[in-house]
């Protein structure tokens, strides 16, 4: 009777403890497991039931998003340019020469014709170690370290020089058209016919295969698929627009399209190909630079210098130019305090910090498309679209 009211009053108990879920203070282990001062389940008794619970998952860490501009960071140059004295190289068409200046003092230390004479434009290589003098009637090669100039490529009427697709391509672009040629020979191996008629103003996407071009007239950006050589997409900028210079947003989202008839700059989706937005930055905006760290892009205009926040897209500083609006980019230097500038009769230094000229240079001439080099590209390899 006794040993049947036991049975009853254990069943009834894991009865309720099943019901009530209810669950020991203290765990119990089976004999023989356990530490060994801990309780351990008697023989024959019930074992005390435990509520498993599923631990929460630990939250990852917020990841940074992508910078295209992450190897231009303040005083970060790569390995094949960072022995590179500075050197200012500035076109000169009085002379039809590329006139190299030593800095800080500004010596003239080398002279380069330009192909063609009149006036010319300086551009890196893919691998930094060359630079190339575009001119009306070819493309000199010069040695960025020695100074010793190449054979000339007699590629005529070029206006604009990139290099895409990690350094597979360099692409000429013309008044009306882009040929695509090899890195070193510039030999053609494809051409196409633009819809319109393009400047020397363009960018490349984030993997470096997709090619967008403005043009002046009729107001449009074309997309080039540079792997496929063929042109994907055109955007036509509302009426009255101008597109010049282009530069890709951090992130790789986005464009930015410098307007100097509207004033401001254009946002035009990376992937989609059309406008999301318009800054008013003040009149001639027609040159972008990112900052150092990214989180800014300097806008030239006429006679002043403007600040965007790259988050907010807000303006965030107006600085007026020391000298006429005819100011054209040269490069930030590496370290991001001071940008470079030409001007009729001179190059000087300008701080956007603080909006003071720090360094004024006499030059011959109307001095336009300067190159500041060495200077920090946008990967270790190199990126030339991204320099200034």
């Amino acid at each position: 009777m006794l040993a049947g009211s036991g049975r009853r009053m254990t069943a009834a108990a894991i009865a309720c403890c099943v019901v009530s879920a209810c669950e020991s203070p203290v765990p119990f282990y089976p004999p023989g497991e356990g530490p060994p001062d801990d309780p351990v389940i008697g023989l024959g008794g019930p074992a005390p039931v435990a509520v498993a619970t599923r631990p929460r998952p630990t939250a990852e860490p917020p990841t940074a998003p992508p910078d295209v501009y992450a190897a231009t960071r303040a005083g970060v140059l790569s390995p094949a340019i960072r022995a590179l004295p500075p050197r200012l190289y500035v076109p000169n068409a009085a002379t039809g020469a590329v006139d190299v200046l030593a800095l800080p003092g500004g010596r003239l230390v080398g002279r380069h014709p330009v192909p063609g004479g009149r006036r010319g434009r300086v551009v890196p290589s893919w691998n930094l170690t060359w630079l190339w003098i575009v001119g009306r009637d070819g493309l000199t090669p010069v040695n960025a370290r020695s100074g010793r100039r190449g054979r000339v490529r007699p590629v005529p009427r070029v206006k604009g020089l990139y290099f895409a697709g990690h350094g597979r391509d360099a692409v000429t672009v013309t008044a009306r058209s882009v040929v695509f040629r090899h890195p070193v020979t510039m030999r053609a191996r494809a051409a196409l016919r633009l819809p319109c008629t393009g400047t020397p103003h363009a960018d490349l996407s984030a993997d470096e295969d997709v090619l967008l071009l403005s043009c002046v007239r009729p107001g449009r950006l074309v997309r080039i698929d540079v792997a496929r050589r063929v042109a994907t997409g055109v955007l036509t900028l509302p009426a009255g627009s101008h597109p010049l210079d282009v530069r890709l947003s951090p992130d790789g989202s986005l464009f930015y399209v410098a307007d100097p008839v509207k004033g401001g700059v254009w946002l035009v989706d990376a992937a989609g190909l059309r406008t999301t937005g318009f800054i008013p930055t003040g009149p001639g905006a027609h040159s972008l630079l990112p900052s150092r760290d990214s989180r800014s892009l300097h806008v030239l205009g006429d006679g002043s210098l403007t600040t965007l926040d790259v988050a907010t897209r807000r303006v965030t500083s107006r600085r007026r130019l020391p000298y006429d609006d005819a100011s054209a980019p040269a490069g930030l230097t590496s370290d991001g305090t001071a940008l470079w500038l030409t001007a009729p009769g001179r190059v000087y230094a300008f701080s956007p910090r603080t909006g003071r000229p720090t360094r004024t240079l006499p030059v011959t001439g109307r001095p336009a498309n300067a190159l500041l080099y060495p200077q920090p590209a946008h990967h270790s390899l190199g990126g030339t679209n991204r320099f200034r």
